[in-house]
């Protein structure tokens, strides 16, 4: 059956090759959600190596625009550069290695997110690190890890980060300023051990606070009470990685099903997720209708 769909993905592929996209589109909202929030997908931008217009090894920079009412008046069009899933080297290699640092500097964000998996092996940990650490945004780097990550290695990515100047968030919050203002970042330690770290470590914090939860899987918002948070940024599921026409994913390492495949997607509070098909791949080198991206978040103070 593997095989069927991926002969019908592929043959599709062909026919849409020479097809381009570059849209905008605004996402619809549940109806239980305040009009005061929104996020809205703009710039979907899929690049081309082939016409030397892109850069190899990643297909496209989404952009979502979000707006809300706890955003401070500081951090009105703060740019947020969000990428998870690296499985640095699996179809991710060198190249394209140095070619996320190139985009990412491109993208003039302020802060750089990291969502966790980052290697397929322990002797890619320090070259995966250190061109993470070159992109230098102004506030910085901060990450969480994933389930590779804690399975293998995690002894050195702790140290790598720590020579390099990542911050890493296991069920630790840490604060951004701007101009006497204040947003937080708060980030999960093993999102898939919920013994251990069931309850998020965004519990304590006030509600009147802008909140970003970085979390490997987007499982866990749907897990846990996730309360005061109001975004959500989550990798794990790289999209499907292998789909019918970016519809339905046959394997998929989430238990919601199909729910929190990829893109903006809520959990049953009613908080928005934004999930990430991150960069690598992992069992196959095969990606087909789920296409490697870097996330770009735009926050907007909601107007009164």
């Amino acid at each position: 059956m593997m095989k069927n769909l991926i002969y019908l993905c592929l043959v599709s592929a062909l026919f849409l090759s020479s097809c381009k996209s570059n849209r905008s589109l605004t996402s619809s909202l549940p109806s239980q959600i305040s009009a005061e929030d929104s996020v809205r997908i703009v710039n979907t931008k899929i690049s081309s190596s082939k016409k030397g217009s892109g850069y190899s090894g990643i297909s496209r920079v989404r952009t979502y625009e979000f707006t809300h009412p706890d955003v401070p008046a500081a951090f009105d069009g703060f740019r947020i550069a969000f990428v998870s899933d690296l499985h640095y080297k699996s179809l991710f290699k060198e190249k394209g290695l140095n070619n996320l640092v190139e985009l990412l500097r491109e993208q003039q964000a302020d802060v750089l997110l990291i969502g966790g998996d980052l290697h397929e092996g322990c002797e890619y940990v320090p070259p995966v690190i250190a061109a993470l650490a070159e992109v230098k945004t102004p506030m910085g780097a901060y990450a969480v890890l994933g389930n590779n990550d804690y399975e293998a290695c995690y002894s050195d990515i702790v140290r790598e980060m720590n020579k390099r100047g990542l911050h890493l968030l296991e069920h630790k919050v840490d604060t951004l300023k701007r101009n006497g203002e204040e947003i937080l970042i708060a980030g999960v330690r093993n999102p898939f051990d919920l013994k251990k770290n069931g309850t998020s470590p965004t519990l304590g914090l006030s509600p009147k606070d802008f909140v970003i939860l970085l979390t490997h899987t987007p499982d866990y918002a749907e897990d846990v009470p996730i309360t005061n948070t109001d975004l959500v940024l989550a990798g794990h599921t790289h999209g499907g990685q292998v789909t019918l026409f970016g519809l339905y994913a046959p394997i998929l390492p989430s238990h919601y099903g199909q729910r929190f495949r990829t893109g903006l997607e809520y959990n049953s509070q009613f908080t928005p997720m934004i999930i990430t098909n991150g960069i690598g791949t992992s069992n196959k080198n095969i990606r087909l209708f789920a296409p490697s991206e870097v996330v770009m978040i735009i926050l907007h103070r909601q107007k009164d």
